[in-house]
């Protein structure tokens, strides 16, 4: 097993959170290499390694604070591997990755990745992205901690926050993509409010990809098809002519 580890410098620059632990899974030696070198000076300690079969070995070993995880690896891809971090771990997740289509960007994002990076990337923005995804992660676990509602209720539906299951008006469930389960409770804890893309991608823990790609309206249109309301009744999230979307409603907390 081809694994390198470097601990961070007690003092080290660059405003990365204390030691905090970074888990990179590339296979390509000379990029992990370099990404390690570049995470190393800014403070972070780093265990790198080349596949799947690698990383699960390692998981158990030390907290991991933060995954970058290459898309393209030997055995079980990227997005196999997300797929089976999000079953047991809400670990913040970067996919890394030299393939920079829309179609995959999504895909990583929709299966829960936090971010997405396309290679080449340039140190300021790798570091950029990694502290911006770690702050979330902070400020997420923060108010999980705090006193938070069981379930949110609107026009008739429940959101149950525990389960993250929603159910209809007449009490069926519905099933959400981890990145529609973010989007709609990005409406419900702003109900009423014209909520631009810009907005949305922040709020929604940069799960989703840029506004340029027209992800943001994409992921709200499939959002609406399974919120759809009886025939005559208005819809949950109404769209904002030239400024964005909005949910309809009140939100009851319970």
């Amino acid at each position: 097993m081809q694994v390198t580890m470097i601990a961070a410098p007690q003092n080290a620059p660059g405003g990365a959170p204390e030691l905090a632990h970074i888990l990179l899974v590339e296979d390509d030696d000379g990029m992990r290499v370099l990404v390690i070198r570049i995470l190393r000076e800014s403070g972070y300690r780093v265990t790198g390694c080349r596949s799947g079969a690698e990383m699960w070995g390692l998981w158990s070993e030390n907290p991991v604070d933060l995954v970058l995880l290459d898309v393209m690896l030997p055995g079980a891809s990227g997005f196999d591997l997300l797929k089976a971090i999000r079953a047991k771990s809400a670990v913040p997740v970067i996919m890394l990755s030299a393939r920079n289509e829309e179609a995959d960007r999504v895909l990583g994002l929709e299966l829960g990745a936090d971010d997405y990076v396309a290679k080449p990337f340039g140190r300021p923005e790798l570091l950029a992205r990694i502290r911006a995804v770690l702050r979330r992660a902070t400020i997420a676990a923060t108010q999980t901690a705090a006193a938070r509602p069981e379930a949110l209720a609107f026009s008739g539906w429940r959101l149950d926050l525990r389960s993250r299951a929603l159910t209809d008006p007449e009490g069926a469930a519905i099933d959400l993509s981890g990145a529609e389960f973010d989007l709609l409770l990005v409406f419900l804890e702003h109900p009423g409010r014209v909520l631009a893309r810009e907005q949305i991608l922040e709020m929604s823990r940069g799960r989703l990809a840029s506004p340029s790609d027209r992800s943001v309206d994409t992921l709200v249109s499939r959002l609406r098809r399974k919120l759809e309301p009886p025939e005559g009744m208005p819809p949950v999230i109404k769209t904002v002519r030239g400024s964005g979307y909005m949910l309809a409603g009140k939100v009851d907390r319970t």
